[in-house]
C-alpha cells in the first residue's frame, strides 16, 4: 500500500498515511479536520543508493595524493 502525504484543509498541517488508492482521505491527526491528498511519496529503497554510490566511487581511477582533482 502506498504512503500518501496529506495537508489539512483546516489547520494546514501535513502528515503521512498509508492508504489504498481508493480509500477516503483520513482526518487530520492534529485537529480532526478534513485533509486533502497532496502527493504520492517517493518509494523507500533501503540502502541501494548508498551501495551504488560506494561502488561507483571505487571504480573511478585516482590520480594520486596531492593532486587537486581527487578527493
Amino acid at each position: 500500500m502506498p504512503i500518501y502525504d496529506y495537508r489539512c484543509a483546516v489547520c494546514q498541517g501535513q502528515f503521512e498515511a498509508r492508504r489504498a488508492i481508493s480509500a477516503d482521505a483520513p482526518p487530520c491527526p492534529a485537529c480532526g479536520g478534513r485533509s486533502m491528498r497532496v502527493i504520492l511519496s517517493a518509494p523507500s529503497i533501503h540502502g541501494a543508493m548508498a551501495r551504488g554510490r560506494d561502488l561507483a566511487a571505487r571504480s573511478i581511477p585516482q590520480c594520486g595524493k596531492g593532486c587537486r582533482c581527487c578527493p
